[in-house]
């Protein structure tokens, strides 16, 4: 996919989430967009799940 068309489709997910859920709501699915970008990258560098279960593993103890 096209880096302008996927930055349409978000723009349009937030432009949606504040027309209809106020302010809040475009704060909640910016603040996921970023989440999902970072999970997304850390991934394609080729990051692990079993990585990221371990960091937490490690935290608990």
């Amino acid at each position: 996919m096209d880096k302008s068309f996927v930055g349409m489709v978000a723009g349009m997910a937030l432009a949606f989430a504040a027309y209809f859920g106020g302010f809040g709501a475009f704060l909640l699915v910016a603040a996921l967009g970023a989440l999902g970008w970072l999970v997304g990258r850390w991934l394609g560098d080729g990051g692990r799940f079993g990585d990221l279960r371990d960091a937490f593993d490690r935290n608990r103890r």
